[in-house]
């Protein structure tokens, strides 16, 4: 029996890898009527990155997926960047309009009184047209991609956040470090509070 290794590595190899570039001129057809987007970027979870999710655990130590092959949503990812907060949700509303959505989650933090990552997220049906386009690798296709619909700023932040935050042999971060990357969440949301602003009022 193939290791969890190798059963990814002919995944990526024979689907994930080939589907990138056709769901990125899928995504960019459907979107091409849209203003403000910055750029539409897809990508295939490497080998080591899906490996080190699929050994993640819950609070009691158990394992968070049990099929990992299967219960990961992201081994395709894609993600849509646009300029301001209003242009979420005319990107949103073609997504909608030619994909079929599984999950649909507006992530924002749990409190007022917080700053975080903010991003809209989808889990979306793989398309007909991927699976035709790979049809000798179909089988190894996943059944859905994950898709993220950020401002400039928000995208900005959560980049440069996971870069600090999710570096093992950096060490964890202190109070005072978490303290100035709540300061920049803070003004990366009130960038966006004003450009939208500013962009309504001059409509």
């Amino acid at each position: 029996m193939k290791s969890l290794r190798e059963q990814y590595e002919t995944r990526f190899e024979r689907a994930l890898h080939p589907a990138e570039q056709r769901l990125l001129s899928l995504l960019s057809d459907h979107l091409k009527g849209v203003a403000r987007i910055d750029r539409i970027s897809v990508r295939a979870k490497s080998v080591d990155r899906f490996l080190k999710k699929a050994e993640k655990t819950n609070s009691d130590g158990s394992k968070k997926y049990v099929d990992p092959i299967n219960q990961i949503q992201d081994q395709i990812g894609a993600r849509v960047i646009v300029y301001y907060k209003g242009d979420v949700e005319a990107v949103s509303d073609q997504i909608e309009a030619y994909f079929r959505s599984i999950e649909e989650q507006e992530i924002i933090p749990d409190s007022a009184w917080e700053f975080g990552y903010f991003g809209k997220h989808y889990i979306l049906l793989m398309p007909n047209e991927i699976r035709h386009a790979i049809k000798d690798a179909e089988d190894c296709l996943p059944e859905f991609f994950e898709l993220q619909i950020k401002t400039l700023f928000q995208h900005a932040w959560s980049e440069a956040e996971h870069d600090l935050a999710y570096k093992p042999e950096l060490g964890e971060l202190d109070e005072v470090e978490l303290r100035k990357l709540a300061f920049t969440a803070a003004q990366a949301w009130g960038a966006d509070e004003i450009f939208e602003d500013l962009f309504q009022g001059r409509k």
